[in-house]
Order: C-alpha cells, then sequence, then structure tokens
C-alpha cells in the first residue's frame, strides 16, 4: 500500500502512470489529495469520491407555504407573445 501525506502529495506524470490504479486505492482510502505534476507544474488532481448527497428535503423546515399553490391563479397575465411581432 502506498501512503499519502502532507509531505508527499504531489507526484511526476510518470511516476503516476506507472502506479496509477495504486495510487487511486491509497487516495480512496486514506481520503487525501494528490497533485499530479508534468515538468513541475500541477496538470491534474486526483482527491478521493464524495457521493453526493441528495437535494430532497434541503429545505424542510426552512420554507414555508401560505395559501393553496395548486389552484389557479385568479389574476391576468400579460401576454408578451406579440412584443416580438410588434417591433
Amino acid at each position: 500500500m502506498i501512503q499519502i501525506n502532507e509531505n508527499n502529495d504531489e507526484i511526476k506524470a510518470s511516476e503516476f502512470k506507472a502506479t496509477c490504479l495504486k495510487l487511486m486505492d491509497a487516495v480512496a482510502e486514506q481520503g487525501n489529495e494528490l497533485t499530479i505534476t508534468k515538468n513541475g507544474q500541477p496538470v491534474a488532481k486526483l482527491v478521493p469520491y464524495v457521493k453526493p448527497e441528495s437535494l430532497r428535503g434541503i429545505f424542510k423546515g426552512e420554507v414555508q407555504i401560505i395559501g393553496d399553490i395548486i389552484a389557479p391563479v385568479d389574476q391576468t397575465w400579460d401576454d408578451d407573445s406579440n412584443a416580438e411581432s410588434s417591433n
């Protein structure tokens, strides 16, 4: 197992290519990031995958519905579809 810590958080692209699968496993297991460099310049970053949280229920308790949001509105709305033809 390859250990990734703050002291070795960068790796040359050629070294990354030779040990890619092992590095991917190490990043996933240890949760550390790894910067891949080419000619001393950062070109990519390997980070552990984090499953995104569901947005369902994100505003539960934060939003208050007032009135009936399903019934038709008793207002007439301006129709903008004729605006282009009048120009």
